[in-house]
């Protein structure tokens, strides 16, 4: 989201994460464009194995299909008149006919998106399709026969291995920087706005700008796509990518209708923390409270009405907002799931059969 209030023009975003500190999308920079193609070394005989290290082969293999994307958009200025912003990200050529991955930040609010190619055109994309809860898009362009990068496989990562992160740091300027470093960690989960993000730890530098680029591995296969760091004073090396597998599945859904389908329980709730955001107080030592329900959705159906408290659902208990959502995510619509729920002090239990959110 751009706000006008920033100085520079900025659609990263700042949010509060589960390890208490501070998330800084990687796509915001001052929308300076720079130079879009990289000057390339002169051509030498021979290359040493000392040189010619993984770090090299990988930004080799990848590089080329590693672009960037500037994201044109219209913000409100003090005085709310409308103004033309701009930021950018990087993106990831997967399919050598145009289609390109990126971050869902990198392109919010767009209204109109070019891409910048590692020869040097600038194209104009068109977005195929989004997922705001994983932060995944999908932009095409008109061009054939583009360099594509292999990916690989997150499920077969390892703690310690090398990880090469290829982006457009601070935009354009810098289009096509290579920083390397290891996995750090797997399976972490960063909470943003009441939804988790399922992402892999590095500590190779990711800074403004890398959103939407490549993390490779030392055989120049693409294991995720860069998202997100820590921003704080007294934390360096902290970035996060979502892992491939996950990309290769929503990409797939994006490509096939142009967005994700997801079930959903249909009710609106609370915990003792968001109720204390919004001046309530939530006097339950267990569950969520159901502030309102969706009439005809799957739990109005079931029989859940406002006021029930959610104890469990499934074998899951659920005491946060999140236990809830990360639940149902984790199911399939037309899934039928045991939601235990207290109701003037009496617990009982219901099937619910999930449906596709619309």
């Amino acid at each position: 989201m751009y706000r006008s209030k920033m100085a520079k023009k900025c659609f990263a975003g700042v949010a509060g994460m589960m390890l208490v500190a501070t998330v800084l999308f990687g796509g915001c920079t001052d929308g300076q464009a720079g130079s879009a193609a990289q000057e390339k070394p002169a051509a030498s005989q021979e290359i040493s194995d000392a040189r010619n290290t993984p770090v090299v082969r990988a930004a080799k293999a990848v590089g080329p299909a590693v672009v960037g994307i500037t994201n044109k958009a219209v913000a409100r200025d003090w005085f709310n008149n409308p103004v033309q912003v701009e930021g950018a990200g990087s993106g990831v050529i997967f399919r050598k006919d145009g289609y390109i991955v990126t971050n869902n930040h990198v392109i919010s609010g767009a209204k109109e998106i070019i891409v910048s190619l590692s020869d040097g055109r600038s194209l104009s994309g068109k977005l195929v399709g989004a997922d705001e809860l994983t932060d995944l898009a999908v932009v095409k362009v008109d061009a054939d026969d583009l360099p594509t990068a292999e990916l690989g496989d997150s499920d077969d990562i390892m703690v310690g291995e090398p990880a090469i992160a290829i982006g457009n740091p601070m935009g354009l300027e810098f289009q096509g920087s290579v920083t390397s470093g290891v996995i750090s960690a797997l399976n972490r989960s960063l909470e943003i706005d009441d939804r988790v993000l399922k992402v892999v730890q590095t500590d190779a530098a990711i800074n403004p700008g890398n959103s939407g680029g490549a993390l490779v591995n030392a055989d120049g296969k693409v294991i995720g796509i860069n998202s997100a760091k820590i921003a704080r004073s007294d934390i360096e090396g902290m970035g996060f990518a979502i892992p491939i597998n996950t990309v290769k599945d929503i990409v797939n859904e994006l490509m096939t209708s142009g967005k994700v389908t997801r079930p959903y329980l249909g009710v609106g709730i609370f915990d003792k923390e968001t109720a204390g955001r919004y001046g309530y107080i939530l006097n339950v030592d267990k569950g969520v409270y159901i502030e309102s329900v969706t009439v005809n959705g799957p739990a109005y159906k079931a029989g859940l009405r406002r006021g029930d408290i959610i104890l469990s659902i499934g074998d899951k208990e659920t005491n946060k907002v999140s236990d809830v959502r990360n639940t149902i995510l984790d199911s399939k619509v037309g899934d039928s799931v045991k939601v235990k729920y207290e109701r003037n002090g009496n617990v009982s239990t219901v099937d619910v059969a999930l449906e596709a959110a619309s």
